[in-house]
């Protein structure tokens, strides 16, 4: 089962690089680029913080596919 992420759209609506999304949740520009191409699936505290971050939950920010 893969994971799917809305990072990059909420990103971009927000206005903010990859650097300034690193920088808002303490991580680096290269995690921020691996968790948009599903490269890099964040713990789950990381997922909680970047989904509040953005206003929205973690289910509307990470969703799982049935593959």
């Amino acid at each position: 089962m893969g994971m799917t992420n809305r990072l990059r759209e909420l990103r971009l609506r927000e206005g903010m690089t990859q650097k300034e999304t690193g920088e808002r949740f303490g991580i680096s520009r290269n995690t921020v680029s691996r968790i948009e191409r599903g490269e890099y699936s964040p713990t789950v505290s990381l997922a909680v913080r970047m989904a509040k971050g953005f206003s929205v939950t973690v289910e509307e920010m990470f969703c799982c596919e049935n593959n």
